[in-house]
This record gives C-alpha cells, structure tokens and sequence, in this order.
C-alpha cells in the first residue's frame, strides 16, 4: 500500500477527524467549510449568510491506495480529481467518475451521482465498502454493508448530509488502459436512439453515455479502452481551443488519453460555458485555460444568483427573467423517447445528456429505490427558460410531474418543489424516519425535505 498524495498519515486524519467531531457535537445548524460546491440549491453558503461551517480543510486526500486489492482509502472531502491523480499512476480509477472535477466523493456518496461508466458499474455508492461517519450529534460511526450501522450504509446515498458526513470511505477501484477510443452514432429519432441504448448497455463497451441536440439529432458514444491509438489517429485535446461535445457532430471515431476522457465535460461544463462566451474562439484565446473549469462557472453563477445580475439586465432591456431549469433526472430506458418528446414541446432546452444507468448489484437503496436490473437514462438538462408570467417555477414543476408519471427519480442537488407528502411518497419517508431517529434523534440536522427544499 502507499500513500501517493502526501495528505498526512492516519494519525494526522483522526486527529482532524476528532477535531471536526467535537466541533460538530452541540453546534446547531453547520455546514461542510468546503471551498467549492456543485449544488444548484442556492442558499447561505452563496449568499454568504452567518452559518457556522466544520473545517474540512485536512480531509480533502487519499490516505493510500492498494494496486493489489484494487482499493482506495479516501477522506470523504476528496475530490474527484485528487482522487483521479492518485490512482491513474497506477492503472486505476474509481468504477464510476462523476463528470466535475470538484465533486467530492463524500458528496457523491450521499448525493448520488452518474457518468458513462454507470450502465456497468452502477453508482458512486455500489462501490464503498466501508465508511467512517460523522453523525449529527457529533457520534463518529464505522459504517459498513453488514455490520451494526447496515441501516445506516443503506440509507446514506441521497441524504445529502441529513444523516451524517462520511470522513473516511474505502472505495474499489478498476484498472483503466492509456487511451479510449471513441464512436459516436447518430440517431434521427428518439426511439431509435432508445432502442439503440439497450442494444448498447449489453455489449462489450467500456462507456456509454449521448447528447441531444434536437428531436432529429441525437448521438450515442460508446467507448473503450485500448493501449494505442488506431494506426494514424490523432489523439484529441479538449482542454485548449476545442470543445468536445461539438465533436460528436463532426468526427465519428476519437482518440483520448484515459486522464482527458475522465475530464472531457470539465473544461466547459459539458456545453454550458457559452454562456459566458467561453466557445468563442476569440474569448476563449484570452481565457486562460486555468480558468476553463466547472468550478469557475459555477463561482460565477452563484454570483449572478446572489445579485439577480442576469434577470435585472434582461428586464432593463425590455426582455423577461428567465426561471433556472438545472436538473437530472433518470427515466426507464423504454419510457425515455416519451420525456424527451414532452421536454422538446414544454422546456425546449438544448443540447441534452443522456446517460444510461443500472444498479450495479442486487440491492435496491431506500431513498432512491431504483429498481435492480431495470435499465434507466439519466437526462441532464442544465439552462433558462423565460419564465411564466406569475409562476417563478413552472417548468421544473412540470418536469417533477413528467418524471414521476414515468416512473421515474430526480436528483435533489438543484432546486426541488415536490409539497412534502409527495417528497416522501418517492424517496420513502418512512424509510428515512426510522434512520432519522435512530441517528439523529434530536434533530441536530435538518430532514432531507427541508433541507433540499429550504422550507
């Protein structure tokens, strides 16, 4: 085993841990003191309102990482791509990589989270094998599948920190070759693009994910590993003055380094740093690549929130605010053309992310209960609308509405409008409740409904 990010030894991590305990015990409301976040839930940390915040500053690394055992033991405020950097040295990587560099794997664990990899390897949280964590009262817990906290482990993915905050996770990993070799298919119709999913899921592809552009463009890219380039391909570079997902629409076959497929949505936040001009060539000239990172954007719009910037500007001009429509959500594969036939009539946003997904295992989870073996497409959509006249928030209600008629779950980083009974009708109230008082059961915490709805 060695320890490849030079972040401390164990005895450093227990003592920041004992540290951030006894700071937690009798706080009140906290949040994690973390530099950056990926949630598009607006509230105090970007509003820089006095909430007291747990130092997580020296639980931000990879304590060690075993080739052998194909594992990682991690500090639950680790970033993905700290994460990354440690074990693509040596021919790892974690099963599933969220797409943003600054998600955290704590984070991930307890709020979900989905890439190419994921029709395979599931998501984030199938491959933990143990945890350290944090409860609300200050209660420092070892969290494992099978052990005295099962009920705990169970229900930790999409709590987002209602339960606790995992500070330690042992995570499997899997071996990755140097480069991915990329094919993008096109589709004229959303049912054949469906229909082509499943044929997808089941063949011998490294990575699936797609991109839609409109109801008669619509691209699926598998990828797969492979030592070397084919004979006379280039190998791509999206960091500099290309952008990868205008790519799909001009060169069938790609060539990229494993390290640049993990990262090739970061540098321009998937598609949406055009709004901030970032793909004109001139602009992008002068930004400096450094800058090219979804935690940059994010920074700004969560400045643009904070200020109403943007609307002010837009009703100044005679023009109308526009309602933020920032959401994923994951529909069964056979219910998908469906989705996008109403997303392209009532939001009419574009482009659009597919990512199919299954569970990786048998076990279903409480407070996502996808079902085992069942075949779903995360739709990532991530945009404005004007907005209706009246009703701040119409089109992502009718997106809630859409989802749940389909069968279908939401994420709950970004803005939720579901009245509380509903909430707990899809993400199993009573489940939680149980687990809730076990683990918190004077409230030291919010619950999950208010703390994703603020109300």
């Amino acid at each position: 085993m060695v320890a490849p990010v030079g972040t401390g030894s164990r005895v450093a991590h227990d003592r920041a841990v004992e540290q951030m305990r006894r700071a937690r015990a009798g706080a009140g409301r906290v949040q994690l003191g973390k530099p950056s976040s990926n949630l598009f839930r607006f509230g105090d940390r970007d509003t820089g309102r006095g909430v007291r915040r747990l130092d997580t500053s020296a639980l931000d690394g990879v304590l060690e990482v075993d080739p052998q055992a194909r594992t990682a033991q991690v500090q639950g405020m680790a970033t993905y791509e700290t994460i990354v950097a440690a074990t693509l040295p040596h021919g790892l990587m974690p099963l599933v990589v969220p797409q943003l560099k600054t998600i955290t794997l704590g984070g991930a664990v307890t709020g979900l989270g989905v890439e190419s990899s994921s029709f395979r390897n599931g998501l984030p949280h199938e491959s933990v094998l143990e945890m350290d964590v944090l409860t609300p009262a200050g209660e420092l817990l070892h969290v494992t599948p099978d052990g005295e906290h099962a009920d705990l482990f169970a229900a930790f993915p999409n709590s987002y920190g209602t339960l606790g905050y995992a500070v330690r996770l042992v995570v499997e990993l899997a071996p990755v070759r140097p480069f991915v070799q990329l094919t993008h298919h096109r589709y004229t119709t959303a049912d054949a693009a469906a229909t082509a999913i499943e044929e997808l899921s089941g063949s011998d592809a490294d990575f699936l994910d797609g991109v839609v552009f409109g109801p008669g463009e619509q691209y699926l890219t598998t990828g797969r590993f492979v030592d070397a380039p084919m004979p006379g391909a280039r190998i791509s570079d999206y960091t500099g003055q290309e952008v990868f997902y205008r790519s799909l629409q001009r060169r069938p076959v790609d060539h990229l380094t494993v390290h640049d497929y993990i990262w090739r949505w970061d540098p321009d936040w998937f598609w949406c740093s055009r709004a901030f001009g970032v793909q004109q060539p001139l602009v992008r000239r002068f930004w400096p690549r450094r800058y090219r990172r979804s935690d940059v954007y994010r920074r700004l719009v969560a400045l643009d929130q904070r200020f109403g910037a943007s609307n002010r500007v837009r009703e100044a001009l005679g023009g109308t605010a526009e309602e933020m429509v920032v959401q994923d959500v994951e529909v069964p594969v056979e219910r998908l053309a469906e989705f996008l036939e109403f997303f392209h009539e009532q939001v009419r946003i574009s482009p659009v992310w597919l990512c199919p997904m299954r569970l990786r295992g048998e076990r279903s989870w409480p407070l996502y209960p996808m079902e085992p073996g069942r075949l779903y497409v995360n739709v990532g959509f991530w945009s404005s609308v004007p907005e209706r006249p009246g009703d701040r928030w119409a089109h992502n209600r009718l997106v809630e509405e859409k989802v749940a008629g389909l069968g279908g779950h939401k994420s709950l980083y970004s803005t939720v409008h579901y009245d509380e009974d509903e909430f707990w009708g899809h993400y199993d109230g009573a489940a939680y409740r149980a687990v809730k008082q076990r683990y918190d059961p004077d409230g030291c915490a919010p619950d999950l409904y208010r703390k994703v709805t603020g109300r």
